[in-house]
């Protein structure tokens, strides 16, 4: 496994498992089969895990507390999130500490060595796009953030409970890069990196969101990027593993799976899963420190770690690919 440079850590492997196949969010699973999941990305040279409570109401953190009982943690590094929402600000500090607390059970540790905000930034009279009445629970005001959260982070690492804090790269377009561009800069983000250019359901905040201008504005400031969303909720698989929710919440992943076809058409041609090639893009994207998975068995962890050994695109490769999708 390919060892990447990632501040925060001072190295990290080039893929992470990521914590939402393990919590059930989407497919099927069983906890045996996501803790074995676990032990066999930590088997072949995964060092970063990254949970979150919104992962099935816990169950990844808990997934992840069974697969390393009785196991070293030295050279794995943990990462979990928090959604806070909007609150008063003499409230943040609690809500996150007793969410991180929480956290820390669930998993068996004493830190994590990461920890991030969850829920999306906003400016304080910005209406979401979409989904506005859930503003105050899933969106984070500038001002709070800048106020109480930054401030409640920092405590949180004197207290010894994190090793450093950032960002879910989500949320409105402006608000973003404000706090990408504030003086106290988060020590690292989650960037949407796929060949979709594509959040799909999860972008529901900002009709204007544009995943690449995230990733480079992060990029002019040298923030540590995580990239997320390399198969974008499936759309860029051989098959969607679900049906859509009966909502019509993911009905933009599906309308990207639509939209994929020529990029699964292209894999087709160059003998490689749709899957694979789309790990293999978001690896090969400048100053993405590691890409998390959303895998939630063995055997879909086996065909990223396959993805990883093939090395990266080529520049050429990569400008067919996104010739296809016409980006």
């Amino acid at each position: 496994m390919e060892k990447r440079n990632f501040k925060p850590f001072g190295e990290i492997s080039a893929l992470t498992l990521g914590g939402g196949g393990l919590g059930q969010v989407w497919g099927e699973t069983t906890r045996e089969e996501a803790v074995a999941t676990v032990k066999l990305a930590l088997d072949n040279g995964i060092s970063h895990l990254d949970v979150a409570p919104m992962y099935g109401k816990g169950e990844a953190e808990r997934v992840l507390g069974e697969a390393l009982k009785g196991r070293p943690i030295e050279g794995i590094n943990v990462t979990t999130k928090c959604r806070l929402g909007t609150l008063p600000d003499e409230q943040v500090y609690d809500y996150l500490n007793r969410s991180l607390t929480r956290s820390l059970d669930s998993m068996n540790l004493q830190r994590v060595d990461l920890f991030l905000l969850h829920s999306q930034l906003i400016e304080d009279d910005f209406n979401l796009f979409s989904n506005n009445e859930t503003r105050n629970r899933t969106s984070t005001s500038l001002t709070s953030y800048h106020n109480a959260v930054i401030p409640a982070f920092e405590r949180l690492k004197a207290e010894g409970k994190i090793g450093h804090w950032g960002i879910g790269g989500l949320g409105q377009q402006a608000a973003l890069r404000q706090a990408i561009n504030h003086e106290t800069k988060p020590e690292a983000i989650q960037c949407v990196v796929n060949p979709l250019n594509s959040a799909g359901a999860i972008g529901y905040v900002d009709k204007e969101y544009d995943p690449r201008l995230i990733l480079e504005e992060s990029r002019k400031n040298e923030i540590p990027i995580l990239g997320i969303r390399a198969v974008q909720a499936g759309a860029l698989t051989a098959k969607m593993d679900r049906e859509p929710h009966a909502s019509g919440y993911d009905q933009l992943d599906f309308d990207d799976y639509e939209r994929a076809a020529p990029f699964r058409e292209l894999a087709n041609q160059w003998s490689e899963s749709a899957a694979s090639l789309a790990h293999r893009y978001a690896l090969s994207v400048a100053k993405v420190s590691s890409v998390i998975l959303g895998v939630k068995n063995r055997n879909e962890l086996q065909e990223c770690l396959d993805s990883e050994q093939k090395g990266r695109l080529t520049a050429g490769q990569i400008e067919e690919i996104e010739k296809v999708l016409i980006l």
